[in-house]
């Protein structure tokens, strides 16, 4: 288990660009390991050498072996012609360069194998580029993009980053498809040098910019469900024709005469947490958290189980939900709806009057919800405005309230962080066409489900964690202290002081130095992308974001499969399946384990893309019928070939090229933040406000350029100063506009 726990986070360290070669005791104190914990990574450390996966160098140093001649990883390819392969074993020299006119007819997402050639030393150092020789698997076949018919000639333009070519196809009448439809095309046949893509167009879904269209092309896209098959419809019909809720509610605790609430989203349909409080004595509270018991209806095995796990989550779009399990079980009996009796599964957790957990306990019980509310409404009734609900209900509410708030500032005391990335909701009109957006709402009512909602998921956690059964955990692990450098780079552009080190105690300072300020998107922001990515996975690393040693995901088991999972251990546990350390049901192998939660947290990071990618085109849409206007935005980047400006009303990020500003000769100095005219001496400097039109906008490259506003105020607040450098390289970010959002509950 201590190899489970560190090899990964080593080799990635390792991984890591400007990472130079150190001893074992300096990299563990670079990767904040502790000194309780050195053994192990020690231990870790020379099973690592001893499979060859890292190397000893010269001075003990440590480092990964450099590529051999074979390389084989997947490829990412730039519109410039050029491209990287991101080997599946990460060695000393990181990607391996492709140039123009070598990666044969990959595209990205492809697995390929790549002949590995020496490109000559820099700075000492040996520097590689490649060949593809071989695509081992294509990373896609099917493209969405729309139909186009020019010089006589049929051809798709795909939508996205993935090719950058466009897809010529013989007769698209067979479909009958028209010029401007969006169409959904498979590669017959792969561009390469001299040689244009073709495919065949297989399905047509509508005219280009219609309501529905957009959302129907990102399911294409990504790839994602849609219908369910034939045999897990029946046996959800079958499942839930046979329920009887008095055998259901047979040996469970009943808890129907307790008041307990709901609290989503407006349009929520699928209910899967409620929550009750009672008062003890001493001023205690019992805190009963109550998830959907979807492991009685959903059996391991089956075909609604393995449609289920092959889904791995839900995707939520707007106005659309392709659910993880079938309407009549997400939507029906599996929902804790108001006045329904429903079977869950309860943590019950004791505070005393300080917020600290004291006692903990779980069963099999039935709920009957008293009230389903909106996020809305229980803002309204924390404000007053009480009229026309029950009194136990705004009663409960309110204490609530104050627990949450509690919870909240303990676990903020232990090291919690919290990241403020606002979020914008698109709005529609009647016919389903986008009419604009609205903030969305990040009242306090969030924060009270989020804060029961991650307690519950702590104690269960604690609880498999002490039985020693190998189970899916949400991993969070800590950042490397790589990342410390290239964060203080940016805050010293904002004129912030540097962190000292990546751990909770530096960055929660500066997270409160920054709230309310203009730089507090791209500061938070910056931090986000400073750390690790949470996944599921066996290894007990703990969750860093949330200072958590134990932490699973317990509370949604109808729109996430780990989550169902953990409902079968806990299920285990209340029949007596664990006893002495002796197992008397059948629980899932630590490899098992692993490979469900790399496919898990795989289908996670799609849904997260897809939802992302559609909430920007519609953004993207809805400026489309702008272009031309005056706006205010945020400087939040800047490169070698222009400048990132937000416009903080949508939420969304565009490009100011160099190429499209006043004549004048920019410099660019990425250390400080900022560029400057050399001519008239104008600055332009992360953290600024700066008067833009919108220029122009590339649905199909996902694009947004931007153009100065017309007069002598380009930049609102900017101070003319010469940069402390000379002219240096900016960043690889993507010339892509990039919509900002932050993960929220549904």
């Amino acid at each position: 288990m201590t190899t489970e726990r560190f090899a990964d986070r080593i080799v990635r360290h390792l991984a890591r660009q400007g990472y130079q070669p150190q001893k074992i005791h300096k990299l563990a104190k670079a990767m904040g390991i502790a000194d309780e914990e050195y053994g192990d990574f020690r231990e870790t450390v020379k099973a690592l050498m001893k499979t060859g996966r890292i190397v000893m160098g010269s001075a003990s140093a440590l480092t990964l072996p450099d590529p051999a001649r074979r390389v084989v990883g997947r490829f990412r390819s730039n519109p410039r012609g050029f491209g990287f392969v991101i080997p599946d074993t990460p060695n000393a020299h990181g990607d391996l360069f492709i140039p123009p006119g070598h990666a044969g007819d990959a595209v990205t997402g492809d697995t390929v194998a790549a002949a590995v050639l020496k490109r000559g030393k820099r700075e000492g150092r040996m520097m590689y580029e490649g060949r593809i020789v071989e695509i081992i698997e294509r990373g896609q076949s099917r493209f969405v993009g729309e139909l186009c018919h020019e010089l006589q000639r049929w051809f798709v333009r795909p939508d996205g980053d993935i090719l950058h070519a466009p897809i010529f196809v013989g007769d698209p009448g067979a479909k009958r498809a028209r010029s401007g439809d969006q169409v959904v095309v498979e590669i017959s046949e792969y561009p390469a040098r001299g040689r244009d893509a073709r495919g065949v167009i297989t399905k047509v879904l509508g005219k280009r910019g219609d309501p529905g269209v957009d959302a129907q092309s990102i399911i294409q896209q990504y790839q994602l469900p849609e219908e369910f098959p034939a045999a897990v419809a029946r046996e959800a019909a079958r499942v839930v024709k046979s329920y009887d809720p008095e055998d259901g509610a047979s040996g469970r605790e009943d808890l129907c005469d307790l008041t307990v609430i709901t609290i989503d989203p407006d349009d929520a349909r699928d209910f899967d947490d409620a929550i009750s409080l009672t008062e003890l004595a001493g001023g205690r509270l019992e805190l009963g958290v109550h998830i959907a018991d979807v492991s009685y209806f959903v059996q391991p095995g089956r075909a609604l189980d393995e449609e289920a796990r092959a889904r791995a989550n839900s995707v939520y779009f707007p106005r659309l939900v392709i659910p993880m399990l079938p309407e009549v079980l997400s939507n029906g009996v599996c929902s804790l709806q108001e006045g329904e009796p429903r079977l869950t599964k309860s943590a019950f957790i004791t505070y005393d009057t300080a917020g600290r957990r004291v006692a903990t306990r779980f069963a099999n019980t039935v709920i009957c919800s008293a009230k389903r509310l909106t996020y809305g409404q229980a803002t309204q009734i924390l404000a007053g405005k009480v009229g026309g609900y029950a009194k136990k209900v705004t009663a409960l509410l309110r204490r609530m309230d104050a627990l949450a708030r509690v919870i909240r500032r303990r676990r903020l005391a232990n090291g919690m962080l919290v990241l403020d990335l606002p979020e914008v909701e698109v709005v529609f009109d009647e016919k389903g066409a986008v009419a604009g957006v609205e903030p969305a709402d990040m009242s306090f009512s969030h924060t009270i489900i989020e804060m029961f909602m991650v307690e519950a998921n702590e104690v269960v956690a604690e609880l498999l964690a002490g039985l020693g059964v190998p189970a899916l955990r949400r991993v969070h692990p800590p950042p490397d202290e790589a990342a410390t450098p290239p964060l203080n780079r940016f805050l010293r552009a904002l004129r912030l002081p540097p962190v000292k080190g990546m751990d909770r105690a530096a960055l929660q300072p500066l997270l409160e130095k920054v709230r309310g300020r203009p730089e507090a998107f791209a500061v938070n922001l910056a931090i986000l992308k400073s750390l690790e990515r949470a996944v599921y996975e066996p290894a007990p690393v703990g969750h860093f974001a949330l200072a958590s040693d134990n932490y699973t995901h317990f509370t949604s088991p109808i729109r996430r499969y780990p989550d169902l999972t953990i409902h079968r251990l806990l299920d285990a546990y209340l029949q007596g399946g664990f006893r002495k350390g002796r197992r008397r049901v059948e629980v899932p192998t630590l490899d098992e384990c692993k490979k469900v939660g790399a496919h898990c947290s795989r289908n996670e990071r799609r849904a997260e893309a897809a939802e992302r990618e559609l909430k920007l085109v519609y953004i993207l849409r809805l400026l489309e019928q702008r272009v031309g206007e005056e706006f205010e935005g945020i400087v939040t980047g800047v490169t070698n070939f222009g400048i990132f400006v937000q416009l903080p009303e949508y939420l969304v990020e565009g490009l100011l090229r160099f190429t499209d500003m006043p004549e004048d000769w920019w410099e660019v100095d990425s250390a400080a933040g900022c560029v400057i005219g050399q001519r008239t001496r104008r600055q332009f400097k992360i953290g600024d406000r700066v008067r833009v039109t919108i220029a122009a906008i590339d649905l199909a490259d996902r694009k947004l350029d931007l153009a100065l506003a017309a007069g002598p105020a380009g930049a609102i607040s900017q101070t003319a100063r010469p940069p402390k450098t000379g002219r240096r390289p900016g960043s690889r970010r993507a010339e892509k506009a990039a919509p900002a959002t932050r993960r929220r509950r549904k």
